[in-house]
């Protein structure tokens, strides 16, 4: 085991704010993974008309006024509710803190083409005359914007970036306010990671010709990672933000902690622009367990990244395979199957809505598995019933994306 660090190298979650297709908070999107209810419907996407995806449901004008969507982004709005939603969890004051040492760390997917593509669709009515061009367009579009968006709301002064890592940017944002805290940057982070991917049909395009675009008759099984059945992937949009403290400021002020994040890593499989590479995502766990002092048999839950695609699936499969075959005591699951791929929220949001396991000692199903592929076999996977579990000690999360990042996340029940 890793020697005991002291307080002030301990990094805890204290607060979770966030928008998933079936929740708007932490309570909601939990009792949702417990009793099974998916967050996907149809949805008319232009030039393609009806496709099947996740949509949130939160209510933008509890902390922004109209004016402030009309200029702003969708990726903008879902991340500044869910910074808010994550102060408020937190039981934070803002007008007693220093906001100069306040960071935001988001990860995205992308960002930039939404608004774009409503622009050229919009001039496109008028001859493309780039007079009706907007001029909110440039910033809506530079990356920084959706974390730049919640300072702007929330009068932050401290440092702000988006994190582009595709699919693994949820846990890469929540990483790097880590180590912004480690390195005293800042003494309180908001990290984790947000998407609007919904907004563009240029994703939904972009999977549709890679065959790997979901279809099914009933929009709330069209997500099946894992099944014979499956046919890729559900494109959803997304948020979930984790307010952050070094575990002695914590402690001073009484706050409920989470849990606490004792390993992390990212790493690349420099080998292919979408297909993934089963090596590099065992080596991403082992470096995260190394850096946590905790073997694999010590791992309570696995939230899986599985994506629902033909190819990705089998991948990661054999990769838990190979590391905890011989320590068949983690239970697997799967949050993809609720809510869809959030794409850069992803991560966050499925670390989310696994953390009450460590108060009710339940791992929330995978879902839509009705005919386990014979190529993804897993030890204790937990299909289609929640599952009640003598110990919860530590939680692993994975998050892979295209051009082979990866990067894997584990938190631990709290113990001063």
């Amino acid at each position: 085991m890793a020697a005991r660090k002291p307080n002030e190298a301990r990094i805890v979650i204290t607060g979770i704010g966030l928008a998933a297709p079936n929740g708007n908070n932490l309570t909601e999107f939990r009792k949702s993974l417990l009793a099974g209810k998916s967050g996907i419907q149809k949805f008319n996407v232009r030039y393609m008309g009806d496709v099947l995806a996740g949509i949130c449901h939160f209510d933008p004008l509890k902390y922004q006024k109209k004016k402030d969507l009309r200029r702003g982004t969708r990726a903008g709005s879902i991340a500044i509710y869910c910074a808010q939603e994550a102060i408020a969890d937190a039981k934070l004051d803002l007008a007693c803190l220093d906001k100069s040492r306040i960071g935001v760390y988001l990860g995205i997917t992308e960002h930039g083409t939404v608004e774009t593509e409503n622009e050229i669709y919009e001039i496109k009515q008028f001859d493309y005359d780039v007079k009706y061009w907007s001029h909110h367009h440039n910033p809506r579009v530079v990356a920084n914007n959706p974390a730049g968006e919640v300072t702007l709301n929330m009068g932050i002064t401290g440092p702000h970036y988006t994190l582009g890592a595709a699919c693994a940017g949820g846990n890469i944002g929540l990483t790097q306010g880590l180590q912004m805290l480690l390195l005293n940057e800042v003494d309180l982070a908001l990290g984790g990671g947000v998407s609007e991917s919904t907004g563009s049909f240029g994703i939904f395009a972009g999977f549709k010709s890679e065959g790997a675009l979901a279809s099914h008759p009933d929009p709330e099984k069209a997500c099946r990672p894992f099944d014979k059945d499956r046919n890729g992937v559900v494109v959803s949009e997304g948020g979930c933000i984790f307010v952050l403290e070094r575990l002695s400021d914590a402690l001073k002020r009484g706050a409920k902690i989470y849990s606490e994040i004792v390993g992390y890593s990212i790493n690349s499989d420099a080998t292919d622009f979408i297909f993934p590479d089963k090596e590099r995502q065992i080596q991403c766990i082992k470096l995260a367990l190394n850096k946590a002092g905790i073997s694999p048999e010590d791992i309570d839950i696995i939230n899986t990244h599985g994506t629902g695609t033909i190819e990705g699936d089998p991948v990661e499969c054999k990769a838990i395979r190979e590391l905890f075959g011989e320590y068949p005591y983690a239970h697997i699951n799967n949050t993809k199957s609720f809510i869809g791929h959030t794409m850069g929220a992803a991560g966050a949001l499925e670390l989310a809505g696994n953390l009450p396991s460590f108060e009710d000692y339940t791992v929330h199903p995978t879902i839509n598995l009705d005919h386990l592929d014979p190529e993804c076999p897993l030890n204790n996977l937990v299909i289609n019933e929640p599952k009640k579990i003598d110990k919860v000690d530590y939680i692993l999360n994975n998050s892979f994306g295209m051009l082979g990042i990866n990067s894997v996340v584990i938190v631990k029940r709290f113990e001063e």
